[in-house]
């Protein structure tokens, strides 16, 4: 919980209420923590930094922005669906975070922005320019633009990798909500060669969507049966925007069993455990390598 959540929240929640006033918004962050006393100087620092950048805004109207990303979703009509800054903990390390922006319609994403700050452009040369917006849209592929040059639209499309042996690891920094140990287990049952990529946020979709690496595993740290009371439950905003920019270059996204994520369900992906992103190629093989390795924990 940081002023950068807060404010990305308000500021966006504002923005998308002008341009689509009839288009609701499902975000993470809401207002009731701000308002707490203990909270007092967290809720001054986030009216006054969104302040700079809209100073028309009062506290209430700020607080009012935010709060209008408590939409519930579900399977009817359309919304967005906002993490304002994906990977906080990448963001206070200076580090790989995202604006994870999607639009939902009838329980399908049709529309994916990730704006990653300090993503490199080349993974190769992460000394050169950094800082890029990547962009998906149902049936019309995806696209990267650098930061500098907004106007400038990339085709990306995942790698053509067939063979395990030759993919990429893409996994969280993190391991709270998912398993390293397990990933590495499914590696080492695919002979994977090269050392995981580990990095904040939804720019994992990025990397592999712009074939970086060619495969990202968030498995679960607990249980795997769908009905565990205290598994942890994915979060749309986490996942939105990423899968159809993965989709829509070239690659596949499902749940640890194959099933394809449901953003119908709510605020979460109460219906799946874990997420699987592939270059699509390598998809059933990693889903087999998983099932094996999560079986046999789930056995011990």
């Amino acid at each position: 919980m940081t002023v950068a959540d807060f404010g990305a929240q308000a500021i966006v929640s504002y923005i998308l209420h002008r341009a689509f006033p009839d288009i609701p918004l499902m975000a993470e962050e809401h207002s009731n923590r701000l308002v707490r006393p203990e909270n007092s100087i967290l809720k001054q620092r986030v009216v006054e930094n969104v302040r700079q950048v809209k100073p028309q805004l009062d506290e209430t109207s700020i607080l009012a922005a935010i709060d209008r990303g408590s939409h519930r979703g579900g399977a009817n009509g359309r919304f967005w669906c906002l993490d304002p800054v994906d990977g906080t903990k990448g963001f206070l390390r200076r580090d790989q975070y995202a604006v994870a922006l999607a639009l939902i319609d009838h329980g399908e994403v049709v529309l994916g922005v990730l704006g990653c700050p300090n993503l490199p452009l080349d993974m190769e040369k992460p000394e050169d320019t950094a800082g890029c917006l990547v962009v998906a849209v149902r049936n019309e592929g995806a696209f990267m633009s650098p930061l500098e040059s907004i106007n400038e639209r990339l085709n990306i499309q995942v790698d053509d990798i067939v063979d395990p042996t030759r993919a990429k690891f893409c996994e969280s920094v993190e391991s709270g909500h998912s398993s390293h140990g397990d990933a590495a287990q499914v590696a080492a049952l695919l002979s994977v060669q090269e050392p995981p990529v580990r990095i904040d946020s939804q720019c994992k979709y990025a990397v592999v969507a712009r074939g970086d690496a060619s495969i990202y595993l968030r498995l679960p740290t607990a249980g795997i049966d769908i009905d565990e009371p205290d598994r942890y439950v994915e979060k749309n905003w986490d996942h939105a925007a990423g899968s159809i920019i993965i989709e829509e270059a070239g690659g596949s996204v499902s749940d640890v069993y194959g099933k394809k994520l449901d953003f119908s369900r709510g605020r979460t992906l109460d219906k799946n455990v874990g997420v699987i992103v592939t270059n699509g190629l390598i998809h059933d093989r990693v889903l087999e390598a998983v099932e094996q390795v999560l079986g046999s924990r789930d056995e011990g």
